[in-house]
């Protein structure tokens, strides 16, 4: 529910609305608008009166927010947020790229990729310490190891870092080594976790699940807004669907989508999407042709020897010429 404001309401009736949400165990937001006010409320609709609201002083319109999330929605938040990290600023209108390799495998790689990845432009160095695999007898990462290293490789060379986050156990860690935690798309419905990373300030990379609905997407961002977190960034990372000449599916409809309907930024992954190197630009451009606010992208100095992932990696002469192609909109890769 929306409880919009006249635009000469007091202080003393805005207050009083929110006092009356309060005494009915609602929770309530104030919302400044460029013209008004507007009080945001979340709860069971049913514990309040319609007509004892409206007679309130300074009230305007009653309006019911017709989604299952709330705070995530342009009905409660009509401008966009914005999500600094570093110098990075996801939703300002200006184009973020992380890029990284997809695990960290030694000080020597990571190292290089962060020196090489800000000198290209990237503003966020991401790697995977713990990693999720389908099989279990493929490359786990290093763990805290890897973590470490990846800490330490950002404070070298002086760019953010976001990593991957496994477990509910690790948050307080993350919290400490991360500029940036990222969900994967298998806990995009880790609820607990969702739940504690909401309790957080740090900003957080949620990944759409791959087979997940956009209104579930949604909602699981929902999860960490109304823990009080507010500084979440989407990323469509491709769906599974019958098609299986790739590895998924870059849903931009979803993206131009949620643009409208939610007011957090949204970035794109076609690394995942694709899992193949040589068709990352093409939709890395696509993405942020549709609105898309940023890219997040592999990268590694030797895709070849790599130990996950390598088919979807690019090597360091190909991410200049990406980052190149990115920044002067070159049609061609």
């Amino acid at each position: 529910m929306l409880i919009v404001m006249h635009t000469k309401a007091t202080t003393a009736e805005i207050d009083a609305v929110c006092q009356y949400l309060e005494n009915k165990s609602l929770q309530s937001e104030k919302l400044p608008g460029s013209n008004r006010v507007a009080i945001g409320v979340t709860g069971n609709k049913k514990a309040v009166s319609h007509d004892q609201i409206a007679r309130m002083q300074g009230v305007k319109e009653i309006i019911y927010v017709t989604h299952k999330y709330k705070k995530v929605s342009r009905e409660f938040y009509p401008e966009n947020t914005i999500v600094n990290v570093g110098q990075a600023a996801f939703g300002s209108g200006t184009n973020v790229i992380i890029a990284g390799p997809c695990s960290i495998e030694s000080k020597e790689q990571i190292l290089a990729s962060a020196k090489h990845v800000k000198a290209s432009g990237a503003q966020i160095l991401r790697g995977g310490a713990f990693k999720p695999r389908t099989s279990p007898y493929d490359f786990q990462g290093l763990g805290r190891e890897g973590l470490d290293l990846i800490h330490q490789a950002g404070q070298e060379v002086g760019i953010p870092i976001c990593v991957e986050i496994m477990s509910i156990k690790d948050i307080d860690l993350y919290a400490q080594k991360c500029d940036m935690i990222q969900v994967g798309a298998r806990n995009m419905q880790n609820f607990d976790l969702l739940k504690a990373l909401g309790k957080l300030n740090t900003p957080i990379l949620l990944k759409r699940g791959m087979s997940a609905l956009v209104e579930e997407f949604l909602l699981a961002a929902e999860y960490i807004l109304d823990g009080g977190n507010k500084n979440v960034v989407l990323c469509e990372r491709g769906i599974r669907t019958f098609e299986t000449s790739t590895r998924n599916i870059l849903d931009l409809n979803a993206v131009a989508l949620i643009k409208k309907m939610s007011h957090l930024p949204i970035i794109v992954d076609p690394s995942h999407a694709a899992g193949r190197h040589d068709l990352v630009l093409p939709l890395a451009k696509a993405g942020l042709a549709v609105g898309a606010d940023g890219i997040i992208v592999e990268t590694h100095p030797k895709p070849m020897e790599a130990l996950s992932d390598a088919n979807q990696q690019l090597d360091f002469k190909q991410f200049t010429q990406f980052m190149e192609s990115i920044n002067s909109n070159k049609p061609k890769y």
